[in-house]
């Protein structure tokens, strides 16, 4: 399929269409202080009549220092009405989702503790769901309006205890409180996980009749997380259309958790066979089953069609290996068959949605720099494209189309609706919400576009070249190379609240971004192919992508030229820092990694680290050491700013700890920024600024930004 391309001039225009015909002053770049302000959209859910849509949007409260959501809806169907925000907002609501009796419902802290509300389209009145003595993560209605699910926090062992899950696991809290010592021992894997120790308990989940009565354990005694820590969600459960059924896909922890990326789809029956009637005073779940035994990798993401017959899911092959394509498999929930639908598309599908007549799934994926909607047809296995550009965040179907989140290098996310189904992708959407507008509509960006070259083996690679904003024909302008994450992930056409290339080119600079062998979206082949090939093959592409660059786009400084990466781009920049240090004036690492046999025995999820370099790492240290940028540390001469966070359990502290002591006494310029509150990212609004006011000062100190 033939990538959309997004040209500097089809940019530009999408740039002037934010903005009045006719401006008197040239508009003002868009800037890392305005990026921090902005409210920020999610959670998409649409009502059952298909008119009204119902999103969360985030803002900032710089005072607080934190963010504030609220919930908003639009009449989808009289775009040219405004969106309004809720009033029930004021005392805090997130999580969004439409019920089948036309309520809304939501999560808010308003009672004391995170529980589930409901309030009507008006939205002026919340009216409490449930009162639990422990706090809601996460919930999702039956879609037969008698219940919903809950997962909560509890202690497994508790499932034999007479009080139950929730009273056992109220009592072992007290205890715990009243307890004069700090102490905690612990019998295995994991200690701690991405930003929190562990506390020995686990997200389980829990079905609420509305027809009163005791919360019901469904998995009760399940010696995992449902949904999975730490980024697990409702989407990894899901009801049967009759609500009958309840599915979930969790790991079994035992001792190997770290080593584990094992996760099986299973059912629970939620009423007795017996009770034809579906009394709610007999509800009990009477079976578990696991449906994915047989597969020892990744299964999730399950949805039954609406017949209630057959079971879409995702699943990976290889055991161990987190970056595995997902493909997509059907299970007849009657006869037990399993089958693999569109084996031949080489891309991994995010998520699943049946259409309504069940004749079809849509399924959001990256493609060659892109994360496009496509819609798969059962019957024919024929994968049809359903968006052009962009990142497609969320979506819902209409009957005469969809509504969906998506966002773009130069554009947050906005709410818009397409009809007919099959056609968007040749008609570019216009955005129905306002969200933001106030300030966008006072902002230029730089405009941006994809390109290719021959990178390693001979191998089409692709990237990004986004102009400073204001840009001046003929002018020279600084570059900064930007390095991505995962390792197995993507500097695409998309927005981001974190690493945002619209920032550096609202600060002067020209940006270069490479998805370098071992990037997503682009055929699993090539996602594998930087497994034990971290310091090669991704440093190949990365040098010819940038020589390609520098000769395309004339308006490149390679005498003023930074590079930049966080995680797996901070562990690259590491690297280039002894193999490839002579284009550049000064390096930032943010929580990069600097001595893979440090990361291999203290990261905790340790498939990672043993998939990535063959093994584990007291008996394979050689591979380890293949690429371990601090054995090269001597070699280091370019002045370099290190972030690290106190809370990064993935890519520890003393990792960025060790790569400013190697800097440092080998009497290489060298800053370091420590921030004792964040995780692997950095979070909170102040610290943002700070973050960026960090890394934007050492850039111009280096490349004299704007003389």
């Amino acid at each position: 399929m033939k990538p959309f391309v997004l040209s500097f001039k089809a940019a530009c225009l999408a740039t002037v269409l934010l903005t009045p015909l006719a401006q008197a002053e040239p508009l003002k770049p868009f800037t890392y202080q305005d990026m921090v302000s902005l409210d920020r959209m999610s959670g998409l859910t649409l009502d059952a009549t298909g008119r009204y849509a119902a999103f969360q949007v985030r803002a900032t409260d710089l005072e607080a220092n934190r963010g504030v959501t609220s919930l908003w809806v639009k009449d989808v169907d009289h775009p040219q009405t405004v969106e309004y925000r809720l009033a029930i907002s004021d005392g805090g609501a997130f999580a969004p989702q439409w019920g089948r009796d036309g309520a809304l419902y939501f999560l808010s802290a308003r009672s004391g503790s995170v529980q589930v509300w409901k309030t009507d389209l008006k939205g002026t009145k919340a009216t409490q769901v449930t009162d639990l003595p422990l706090g809601v993560g996460s919930y999702k209605l039956s879609p037969d309006a008698k219940g919903l699910i809950v997962s909560l926090s509890v202690f497994p062992e508790c499932h034999t205890d007479p009080e139950g899950e929730i009273g056992c696991t109220l009592r072992r809290e007290a205890e715990q409180k009243a307890s004069k010592t700090s102490g905690v021992i612990y019998d295995r894997l994991f200690v701690r996980h991405w930003d929190e120790w562990k506390d020995g308990t686990r997200n389980h989940l829990f079905y609420i009749s509305f027809a009163g009565g005791e919360p019901l354990a469904l998995t009760g005694g399940f010696d995992g997380d449902v949904p999975s820590k730490p980024f697990g969600d409702e989407s990894e459960y899901s009801f049967s259309p009759d609500g009958r059924r309840v599915f979930f896909s969790g790991r079994v922890a035992g001792q190997d958790e770290p080593r584990s990326t094992n996760f099986d789809i299973y059912q629970i029956d939620l009423v007795h066979p017996q009770d034809i009637a579906f009394n709610p005073n007999l509800l009990r779940a009477v079976h578990l089953t696991n449906l994915t035994e047989a597969n020892k990798a990744w299964d999730t993401g399950a949805v039954v069609s609406p017949d209630g017959r057959t079971l879409a899911y995702r699943a990976m092959k290889r055991p161990g290996f987190e970056a595995d394509q997902f493909g997509i498999y059907l299970k007849d929930l009657v006869s037990g068959e399993t089958r693999r639908i569109a084996a031949d598309w080489d891309r991994s599908a995010d998520s699943l949605e049946w259409s309504e007549d069940g004749q079809s799934l849509f399924v959001i994926a990256q493609d060659v720099g892109i994360t496009r909607l496509f819609r798969i047809d059962v019957a024919t296995q024929t994968v049809t494209p359903l968006s052009a550009s962009g990142r497609i965040d969320a979506f819902a179907q209409k009957d005469d189309g969809f509504v969906f989140l998506k966002n773009s290098l130069n554009r947050p996310a906005q709410l818009y609706r397409q009809a007919p189904r099959d056609m968007f992708i040749d008609h570019e959407p216009q955005a129905m919400t306002q969200i933001n507008n106030d300030v966008l509509h006072n902002r230029t960006f730089g405009a941006y576009e994809q390109f290719s070259f021959k990178g390693w083996n001979d191998e089409t690679v692709y990237g990004y070249v986004i102009k400073p904003a204001n840009f001046i024909e003929g002018k020279k302008y600084p570059i900064a190379f930007l390095i991505h994450g995962g390792p197995q992930g993507s500097f695409s056409d998309s927005w981001s609240y974190r690493w945002n290339p619209a920032t550096y080119a609202g600060e002067g600079f020209a940006v270069v971004m490479i998805d370098f062998h071992g990037s997503t979206g682009y055929g699993q082949a090539f996602t594998d192919s930087i497994t034990q090939h971290w310091g090669d093959r991704p440093l190949e592409d990365l040098q010819k992508g940038y020589a390609h660059a520098l000769k395309a786009y004339p308006f490149l400084d390679a005498d003023r030229a930074c590079a930049l990466g966080g995680s797996y781009g901070g562990y690259m920049v590491n690297w280039i820092a002894s193999q490839w240090k002579d284009p550049w004036k000064c390096l930032v690492n943010h929580n990069g990694v600097f001595d893979t046999r440090g990361m291999g025995y203290a990261t905790e999820e340790l498939w990672f680290s043993e998939w990535e370099n063959g093994g584990d790492v007291y008996n394979h240290a050689e591979n380890y050491d293949k690429f371990n940028p601090a054995l090269h540390a001597k070699d280091w001469s370019v002045p370099m700013l290190v972030i690290h966070s106190d809370n990064d359990f993935r890519v520890m502290p003393e990792q960025g700890i060790g790569t400013f002591t190697a800097l440092q006494m080998n009497g290489v310029k060298s800053r370091m920024l420590r921030f004792p509150d964040e995780n692997h990212w950095v979070l909170k609004p102040h610290n943002s600024l700070k973050w960026h006011q960090t890394v934007f000062d050492w850039l111009k100190e280096h490349t004299e930004a704007g003389q």
